[in-house]
């Protein structure tokens, strides 16, 4: 899912990416390869990334962008789709 947080005053970013995997080492795999394709494809690296250490939730920085990856229960808990309730969320279909 996208989030987009243009336009909303006291945002952090202009958008989130949120996503999940379902268990900590599709977490690390998904972060891994967010991180491919965003060198790759677009010569961006992120400034911080947070949350490997466990990989339940992990945070990648790229500025104006936020990758927010998760595992199913933490995804629910901090349910971060609604935290900005007046952004513009576009949902992307699963990838098998």
């Amino acid at each position: 899912m996208v989030a987009d947080l243009q336009g909303i005053e006291g945002a952090i970013s202009n958008y989130f990416i949120i996503c999940q995997g379902n268990s900590p080492s599709q977490v690390e795999a998904i972060t891994e390869s967010v991180s491919d394709m965003a060198r790759e494809e677009l010569g961006e690296k992120p400034t911080t990334v947070v949350g490997l250490e466990n990989a339940q939730w992990v945070a990648m920085d790229y500025g104006d962008v936020l990758v927010h990856i998760f595992v199913p229960d933490l995804r629910i808990f901090y349910d971060l789709e609604h935290l900005w309730d007046d952004a513009e969320l576009t949902h992307i279909e699963d990838i098998d």
